[in-house]
């Protein structure tokens, strides 16, 4: 037996809650950020994340695209790009042992505890990727005022345009950072050791933990590129209102010169 799982990510953000109110199927597990569904008539199961990733199993093609069709109507900001993942799981009725590999996994039996935890995995992976792809855009964004500071020693931009950019900036980085929950071991392996041990090998396989790591590594980037933008806006305001601060004296010298 093999099931085939792809993970998509069509949005930032779906609204699981009026989803499950409005969908005609009754969730076999779920909470307000995910929803698992078992659909036995053919064998399909669906796991949707309230990180705007969808993970279908034993889907094909036009099913696939008429649910995406479907649930965008659910969706905040739609992404621009398709990040989609496959994975496989097959069943080795001769072995005792779940073997995880590059391309698939290799399981004695399949239950809905042990595709929910493979599916949690390659949607967690297509999220990861989804959030390294926006922190290098929002690294790559800065670029552009560093060059100025090297080339000229300040920035030839306005107060106004530097503001959009450190607001575009901080809200691409608070998305990001609300999501990172994504990572959290679901409740499943909490129990049960070889769920939690199939848990662990997944997140090896998706190199899940060190992606992470680079991911903080690229968010402390934006964090430090921001400070100093906001350090030189304050300069720069400090020294706009000295200014202010020294004609006015001045006006008011010149004032009582003239009348005195």
């Amino acid at each position: 037996m093999e099931i085939q799982i792809e993970a998509v990510q069509i949005a930032e953000v779906f609204n699981i809650k009026k989803f499950r109110a409005d969908y005609n199927l009754i969730a076999n597990s779920g909470s307000t950020s995910e929803v698992f569904y078992v659909i036995p008539e053919n064998n399909r199961y669906l796991y949707l994340f309230d990180y705007g990733v969808i993970v279908f199993a034993n889907y094909d093609q036009k099913s696939k695209k008429d649910f995406i069709n479907f649930i965008k109507s659910y969706t905040t900001s739609l992404v621009r790009f398709k990040l989609s993942e496959e994975y496989l799981i097959v069943t080795n009725e001769n072995s005792n042992k779940i073997i995880v590999e590059n391309a698939l996994v290799s399981v004695p039996k399949i239950d809905n505890s042990l595709l929910k935890i493979v599916m949690l995995n390659i949607g967690q992976s297509v999220a990861l990727e989804h959030y390294e792809i926006l922190s290098d855009t929002m690294i790559n964004s800065s670029k552009e005022y560093i060059l100025q500071l090297e080339t000229n020693g300040k920035l030839n931009v306005s107060k106004n345009n530097l503001l959009k950019h450190i607001g575009k900036v901080l809200n691409v980085k608070n998305s990001i950072i609300d999501n990172l929950y994504i990572l959290d071991d679901p409740n499943l392996v909490w129990d049960n050791e070889e769920l939690n041990l199939l848990n662990k090998h997944l997140k090896i396989n998706f190199d899940i933990n060190s992606r992470f790591k680079g991911l903080d590594y690229r968010l402390q980037i934006v964090e430090d590129n921001l400070t100093i933008f906001t350090n030189i806006l304050n300069v720069k305001e400090s020294n706009r209102l000295e200014w202010i601060i020294i004609l006015l004296i001045l006006s008011e010298i010149i004032i009582n010169l003239v009348f005195h």
